[in-house]
């Protein structure tokens, strides 16, 4: 069986406040733990009361994925921002990184959210930058 990759990037609306280190502990912990099951890898960033996330691997468990997302009570109005088949990962090292918004990478995203502007490939940039430790440009 060929294992045909895919990404796909969300956001969604935080139930509860994205400014809790307990809350994305939690859901850092489950999301690694279900990942690492499901061959998915990936990152998270809390912002703004927003979950944004980038989520890589086979498209079946990414199906399995957006199912559980919709009935997880920890967000609403989940927007699928785009999804794709990929021919290599680029989260390939994290189950589940979380992507520590800066000063910097929080402007940015602020920019994008503000202009209407929060396409997936921008996305992706910025929260490859965070998980890396890269400034945002």
């Amino acid at each position: 069986m060929s294992l045909h990759l895919e990404r796909l990037v969300y956001e969604s609306t935080a139930t509860g406040t994205t400014g809790s280190l307990g809350n994305l502990a939690v859901i850092l912990a489950e999301s690694q733990r279900n990942n690492d099951r499901e061959g998915l890898t990936g990152a998270l960033a809390a912002h703004r009361d927003r979950y944004i996330q980038v989520v890589e691997g086979p498209a079946q468990a990414l199906d399995a994925l957006l199912r559980r997302l919709e009935d997880d009570p920890r967000h609403r109005d989940i927007i699928l921002m785009g999804r794709e088949p990929i021919a290599g990962r680029l989260f390939s090292r994290w189950t589940m990184a979380n992507a520590r918004i800066t000063p910097a990478h929080g402007e940015a995203l602020d920019s994008l959210i503000d202009q209407d502007d929060l396409t997936p490939g921008r996305v992706i940039r910025i929260l490859l930058e965070a998980v890396e430790g890269v400034p945002a440009a």
